[in-house]
């Protein structure tokens, strides 16, 4: 697998491992304060699809996403990861997904 920021190459583990050591940078975090909640989003660099998730639905705790800045960057870039996988998976190096049709044709028909 090929890192979708730069050529560094591994596997997905040594990726995911990269991108959070390497391309943090890329994951925003910030409060909503309309409905005050803690939040990051990350882009994909291929697409315009981009991610968004709460990081913490209370948003109470005011030193939340910095304490917690390394494992909120590490849960976007799975998050990134599985996208890739889905979407762009050429553009990374791997196999795509196949499809039900082609599962259901390789195992014999269905069951």
């Amino acid at each position: 697998m090929m890192c979708p920021y730069c050529s560094v190459a591994g596997t997905r583990m040594e990726t995911h491992a990269h991108l959070g050591l390497e391309h943090a940078d890329q994951v925003r975090m910030y409060r909503d304060e309309g409905r005050d909640q803690l939040r990051f989003a990350l882009d994909c660099p291929f697409c315009d699809e981009g991610m968004e998730r709460v990081a913490n639905p209370r948003g109470r705790e005011p030193g939340f996403l910095e304490e917690f800045r390394r494992e909120i960057t590490l849960v976007a870039f799975d998050l990134l990861l599985y996208h890739l996988h889905a979407s762009h998976a050429e553009r990374v190096g791997l196999p795509p997904i196949p499809s039900e049709a082609e599962i259901t044709a390789e195992s014999g028909g269905p069951r």
